[in-house]
Protein backbone atom coordinates (compact mmCIF):
# COMPACT_ATOMS: atom_id res chain seq x y z
CA UNK A 1 0.00 0.00 0.00
CA UNK A 2 1.24 3.57 -1.49
CA UNK A 3 1.55 6.03 1.48
CA UNK A 4 -0.36 9.33 0.54
CA UNK A 5 1.52 12.59 1.34
CA UNK A 6 2.50 15.36 -0.74
CA UNK A 7 0.83 17.71 -2.93
CA UNK A 8 -1.22 15.71 -5.77
CA UNK A 9 -3.06 18.01 -8.69
CA UNK A 10 -6.43 16.74 -9.37
CA UNK A 11 -6.10 16.54 -12.99
CA UNK A 12 -8.48 17.91 -15.77
CA UNK A 13 -10.09 15.64 -18.37
CA UNK A 14 -8.75 17.26 -21.45
CA UNK A 15 -11.50 17.37 -24.62
CA UNK A 16 -11.43 18.21 -28.41
CA UNK A 17 -13.30 20.92 -29.30
CA UNK A 18 -16.13 18.66 -30.01
CA UNK A 19 -16.46 18.43 -26.27
CA UNK A 20 -15.15 14.39 -26.64
CA UNK A 21 -12.47 12.99 -24.24
CA UNK A 22 -8.90 13.70 -25.46
CA UNK A 23 -7.73 10.13 -24.38
CA UNK A 24 -4.15 10.73 -25.54
CA UNK A 25 -3.99 14.24 -24.48
CA UNK A 26 -4.56 12.86 -21.06
CA UNK A 27 -1.64 10.04 -21.22
CA UNK A 28 0.54 13.24 -22.35
CA UNK A 29 -0.71 14.80 -19.03
CA UNK A 30 -0.09 12.44 -16.58
CA UNK A 31 3.51 11.83 -18.29
CA UNK A 32 3.85 15.54 -17.51
CA UNK A 33 3.25 15.65 -13.94
CA UNK A 34 5.19 12.26 -13.30
CA UNK A 35 8.34 14.16 -14.76
CA UNK A 36 7.63 17.01 -12.85
CA UNK A 37 7.95 15.24 -9.56
CA UNK A 38 4.51 15.35 -8.90
CA UNK A 39 3.61 12.98 -5.50
CA UNK A 40 0.33 11.70 -6.91
CA UNK A 41 -2.20 12.63 -8.99
CA UNK A 42 -5.65 12.35 -9.17
CA UNK A 43 -8.46 11.86 -11.63
CA UNK A 44 -11.79 12.01 -12.15
CA UNK A 45 -12.51 14.52 -9.58
CA UNK A 46 -14.19 17.49 -9.81
CA UNK A 47 -11.63 19.54 -12.00
CA UNK A 48 -12.13 16.48 -13.54
CA UNK A 49 -15.68 17.32 -14.54
CA UNK A 50 -16.84 14.09 -13.32
CA UNK A 51 -20.51 14.96 -13.42
CA UNK A 52 -20.36 15.60 -17.20
CA UNK A 53 -18.52 12.22 -17.75
CA UNK A 54 -20.55 9.37 -18.64
CA UNK A 55 -19.94 6.33 -17.07
CA UNK A 56 -17.75 4.89 -19.61
CA UNK A 57 -15.34 7.34 -20.05
CA UNK A 58 -15.08 7.64 -15.86
CA UNK A 59 -14.55 3.75 -16.02
CA UNK A 60 -12.30 4.70 -19.60
CA UNK A 61 -10.10 7.24 -17.52
CA UNK A 62 -9.69 5.43 -14.56
CA UNK A 63 -8.41 2.33 -16.45
CA UNK A 64 -6.25 4.76 -18.40
CA UNK A 65 -4.64 6.50 -15.81
CA UNK A 66 -3.63 3.63 -13.78
CA UNK A 67 -1.75 1.54 -17.02
CA UNK A 68 -0.40 5.43 -17.46
CA UNK A 69 0.81 6.07 -13.93
CA UNK A 70 2.18 2.54 -14.18
CA UNK A 71 2.75 2.36 -10.18
CA UNK A 72 5.18 5.03 -10.50
CA UNK A 73 3.28 7.18 -8.36
CA UNK A 74 0.25 6.99 -6.01
CA UNK A 75 -2.95 7.60 -7.59
CA UNK A 76 -6.66 8.31 -6.47
CA UNK A 77 -9.61 7.86 -8.08
CA UNK A 78 -12.63 9.95 -7.53
CA UNK A 79 -15.29 7.47 -7.33
CA UNK A 80 -18.44 9.72 -7.25
CA UNK A 81 -21.77 9.43 -7.55
CA UNK A 82 -25.35 10.60 -6.08
CA UNK A 83 -26.34 7.18 -5.07
CA UNK A 84 -24.91 4.98 -2.55
CA UNK A 85 -25.19 2.18 -5.42
CA UNK A 86 -23.42 4.08 -7.85
CA UNK A 87 -20.88 5.37 -5.41
CA UNK A 88 -20.50 1.36 -4.92
CA UNK A 89 -19.81 0.36 -8.84
CA UNK A 90 -17.33 3.05 -8.92
CA UNK A 91 -15.39 2.60 -6.42
CA UNK A 92 -15.27 -1.30 -6.60
CA UNK A 93 -14.25 -0.46 -10.94
CA UNK A 94 -11.42 1.49 -9.15
CA UNK A 95 -10.24 -0.97 -6.96
CA UNK A 96 -10.16 -3.50 -9.64
CA UNK A 97 -8.84 -0.85 -11.97
CA UNK A 98 -5.43 -0.89 -9.93
CA UNK A 99 -6.35 2.58 -7.92
CA UNK A 100 -4.13 3.47 -4.76
CA UNK A 101 -7.38 4.98 -3.12
CA UNK A 102 -10.78 6.23 -4.41
CA UNK A 103 -12.08 9.75 -3.55
CA UNK A 104 -15.96 9.95 -2.31
CA UNK A 105 -17.80 12.30 -1.56
CA UNK A 106 -21.82 12.33 -0.11
CA UNK A 107 -24.57 12.78 -2.50
CA UNK A 108 -24.46 15.86 -3.87
CA UNK A 109 -27.92 16.70 -5.03
CA UNK A 110 -30.45 15.00 -1.97
CA UNK A 111 -27.97 17.41 0.61
CA UNK A 112 -28.48 14.37 2.71
CA UNK A 113 -28.18 14.35 6.72
CA UNK A 114 -24.97 13.66 8.71
CA UNK A 115 -26.76 9.76 9.74
CA UNK A 116 -26.86 9.54 5.68
CA UNK A 117 -23.62 10.55 5.39
CA UNK A 118 -22.19 8.27 7.56
CA UNK A 119 -23.83 5.94 6.18
CA UNK A 120 -22.57 6.37 2.63
CA UNK A 121 -19.60 6.55 3.35
CA UNK A 122 -19.28 3.56 5.41
CA UNK A 123 -21.18 1.68 2.60
CA UNK A 124 -19.37 2.74 0.01
CA UNK A 125 -15.94 1.72 1.93
CA UNK A 126 -16.79 -1.61 3.04
CA UNK A 127 -17.58 -2.74 -0.13
CA UNK A 128 -13.37 -2.71 -0.75
CA UNK A 129 -10.02 -2.99 0.46
CA UNK A 130 -8.63 0.15 -0.85
CA UNK A 131 -8.29 3.33 0.96
CA UNK A 132 -10.75 5.40 1.25
CA UNK A 133 -10.35 8.99 1.38
CA UNK A 134 -14.01 11.08 2.18
CA UNK A 135 -14.54 14.68 1.05
CA UNK A 136 -16.19 17.25 2.40
CA UNK A 137 -17.09 19.94 -0.04
CA UNK A 138 -19.91 22.09 1.30
CA UNK A 139 -19.47 24.87 -1.68
CA UNK A 140 -20.30 21.99 -4.18
CA UNK A 141 -22.62 19.15 -2.30
CA UNK A 142 -24.84 21.36 -0.34
CA UNK A 143 -23.87 19.95 3.30
CA UNK A 144 -20.80 20.74 5.38
CA UNK A 145 -20.09 17.39 7.37
CA UNK A 146 -20.32 17.41 10.57
CA UNK A 147 -16.47 17.15 12.71
CA UNK A 148 -17.51 14.62 14.94
CA UNK A 149 -19.38 12.52 11.98
CA UNK A 150 -16.16 12.58 9.86
CA UNK A 151 -14.12 11.63 12.93
CA UNK A 152 -16.92 8.63 13.57
CA UNK A 153 -17.09 6.66 10.77
CA UNK A 154 -13.08 6.66 10.45
CA UNK A 155 -13.15 5.44 13.83
CA UNK A 156 -15.57 3.21 12.44
CA UNK A 157 -14.22 1.71 9.31
CA UNK A 158 -10.67 0.36 8.80
CA UNK A 159 -10.11 1.88 5.29
CA UNK A 160 -11.43 4.99 5.85
CA UNK A 161 -7.96 6.56 6.33
CA UNK A 162 -8.22 10.48 5.05
CA UNK A 163 -10.28 13.16 4.46
CA UNK A 164 -10.18 15.90 1.54
CA UNK A 165 -11.73 18.90 3.56
CA UNK A 166 -12.54 21.68 1.45
CA UNK A 167 -14.80 23.58 3.97
CA UNK A 168 -12.26 26.85 4.01
CA UNK A 169 -12.75 26.54 7.84
CA UNK A 170 -9.29 26.43 8.98
CA UNK A 171 -10.70 25.68 12.48
CA UNK A 172 -12.54 22.29 11.13
CA UNK A 173 -9.21 21.37 9.33
CA UNK A 174 -7.36 21.74 12.76
CA UNK A 175 -10.23 20.09 14.78
CA UNK A 176 -10.39 17.05 12.09
CA UNK A 177 -6.79 16.82 12.32
CA UNK A 178 -5.64 16.49 15.67
CA UNK A 179 -8.63 14.77 16.88
CA UNK A 180 -7.94 12.49 13.99
CA UNK A 181 -4.16 11.68 15.64
CA UNK A 182 -3.67 8.25 14.75
CA UNK A 183 -6.97 7.23 12.45
CA UNK A 184 -7.36 10.00 9.76
CA UNK A 185 -5.20 12.32 7.90
CA UNK A 186 -5.91 15.39 6.19
CA UNK A 187 -5.34 16.86 2.82
CA UNK A 188 -6.68 20.25 2.22
CA UNK A 189 -8.84 20.68 -0.59
CA UNK A 190 -9.21 24.44 -0.33
CA UNK A 191 -6.26 26.29 -2.36
CA UNK A 192 -6.13 29.21 -0.87
CA UNK A 193 -5.67 27.89 2.74
CA UNK A 194 -3.14 25.40 2.06
CA UNK A 195 -0.19 26.69 3.94
CA UNK A 196 -2.41 27.26 6.71
CA UNK A 197 -3.71 23.67 6.90
CA UNK A 198 -0.47 22.26 6.27
CA UNK A 199 0.60 24.48 9.53
CA UNK A 200 -2.09 22.62 11.73
CA UNK A 201 -1.40 19.24 10.79
CA UNK A 202 -2.19 18.08 7.40
CA UNK A 203 -0.03 15.64 5.33
CA UNK A 204 -1.57 16.36 1.81
CA UNK A 205 -2.78 18.91 -0.73
CA UNK A 206 -5.29 17.83 -3.55
CA UNK A 207 -4.48 20.73 -5.73
CA UNK A 208 -6.11 22.45 -8.50
CA UNK A 209 -3.16 24.78 -9.00
CA UNK A 210 -1.04 22.20 -8.62
CA UNK A 211 -2.51 21.52 -12.38
CA UNK A 212 -0.63 25.11 -13.40
CA UNK A 213 2.07 24.87 -11.14
CA UNK A 214 2.91 21.43 -10.21
CA UNK A 215 6.87 22.22 -9.35
CA UNK A 216 5.75 25.35 -6.94
CA UNK A 217 3.06 23.24 -5.00
CA UNK A 218 5.34 20.52 -4.86
CA UNK A 219 7.83 22.79 -3.33
CA UNK A 220 6.10 24.43 -0.77
CA UNK A 221 4.74 21.02 0.50
CA UNK A 222 8.07 20.06 1.07
CA UNK A 223 9.34 23.27 2.53
CA UNK A 224 6.83 23.18 5.39
CA UNK A 225 8.13 19.13 5.90
CA UNK A 226 11.66 20.68 5.58
CA UNK A 227 11.05 23.39 8.18
CA UNK A 228 11.82 25.85 6.17
CA UNK A 229 8.77 28.09 7.31
CA UNK A 230 10.41 31.52 5.44
CA UNK A 231 10.34 29.76 2.22
CA UNK A 232 6.98 28.18 2.42
CA UNK A 233 5.79 31.45 2.90
CA UNK A 234 7.56 32.61 -0.25
CA UNK A 235 6.18 30.42 -2.16
CA UNK A 236 2.80 30.62 -0.91
CA UNK A 237 2.70 34.24 -1.14
CA UNK A 238 3.54 33.53 -5.45
CA UNK A 239 1.03 31.40 -5.88
CA UNK A 240 -1.57 32.88 -3.63
CA UNK A 241 -3.28 35.39 -6.12
CA UNK A 242 -3.60 31.95 -8.77
CA UNK A 243 -5.43 30.31 -5.95
CA UNK A 244 -7.64 33.55 -4.94
CA UNK A 245 -8.82 33.09 -8.65
CA UNK A 246 -8.97 29.49 -8.91
CA UNK A 247 -11.29 29.43 -5.54
CA UNK A 248 -13.16 32.40 -5.94
CA UNK A 249 -13.82 32.78 -10.04
CA UNK A 250 -16.34 29.79 -10.30
CA UNK A 251 -14.29 28.86 -13.47
CA UNK A 252 -11.68 26.37 -11.63
CA UNK A 253 -12.03 23.98 -14.50
CA UNK A 254 -12.13 26.42 -17.55
CA UNK A 255 -8.73 28.40 -15.60
CA UNK A 256 -7.05 25.09 -15.42
CA UNK A 257 -7.70 24.15 -18.98
CA UNK A 258 -6.95 27.43 -20.68
CA UNK A 259 -3.51 27.32 -18.71
CA UNK A 260 -2.94 23.63 -20.02
CA UNK A 261 -3.46 25.10 -23.37
CA UNK A 262 -1.49 28.20 -22.77
CA UNK A 263 1.81 25.79 -21.70
CA UNK A 264 1.27 23.74 -24.49
CA UNK A 265 -0.68 21.05 -22.80
CA UNK A 266 -3.83 18.94 -23.53
CA UNK A 267 -7.05 21.18 -22.40
CA UNK A 268 -9.62 22.20 -24.56
CA UNK A 269 -12.94 22.77 -23.82
CA UNK A 270 -15.48 22.13 -20.75
CA UNK A 271 -18.93 20.19 -21.39
CA UNK A 272 -21.71 22.95 -21.24
CA UNK A 273 -22.78 24.02 -19.39
CA UNK A 274 -19.49 25.55 -18.29
CA UNK A 275 -18.56 28.21 -20.76
CA UNK A 276 -15.04 29.33 -22.00
CA UNK A 277 -13.22 32.53 -19.96
CA UNK A 278 -14.34 35.94 -20.69
CA UNK A 279 -11.91 38.20 -22.60
CA UNK A 280 -11.56 39.97 -18.66
CA UNK A 281 -11.10 36.47 -17.10
CA UNK A 282 -8.34 35.26 -19.86
CA UNK A 283 -6.66 38.66 -19.38
CA UNK A 284 -6.24 37.88 -15.57
CA UNK A 285 -5.13 34.89 -16.26
CA UNK A 286 -2.53 35.54 -18.63
CA UNK A 287 -1.23 38.38 -16.26
CA UNK A 288 -0.83 35.73 -13.26
CA UNK A 289 0.68 33.67 -15.21
CA UNK A 290 3.15 35.93 -16.46
CA UNK A 291 4.33 37.07 -13.02
CA UNK A 292 4.75 33.50 -11.86
CA UNK A 293 6.98 32.95 -14.75
CA UNK A 294 8.66 36.12 -13.91
CA UNK A 295 9.21 34.68 -9.94
CA UNK A 296 9.62 31.19 -10.77
CA UNK A 297 9.21 29.28 -13.86
CA UNK A 298 12.19 30.74 -15.45
CA UNK A 299 14.71 30.38 -12.96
Amino acid sequence: MKELVGAYPVLITPMFDNEEVNYDGLRDNIEHFINQGVAGIVVNGSTGEFVSLTKEEKFKTAELAVEQVAGRIPLIIGTAAETTKDAIMYTQHAEEAGADAALVINSYYAHPKDEEVYAHFKAVANSVSIPVMIYNNPFTSGVDIGTETILQVARDVDNITHIKESSGEIRKVRDITRQGKGFLKTFCGADDLVLESLLVGATGWISVAGNIVPKIATDLFASVQEGDLDKAWELYDQILPLCNFLEGSGKYVQIVKRSMDLQGLAGGPSRRPRLSLTEEEDAKLREILETLSNLYLSK
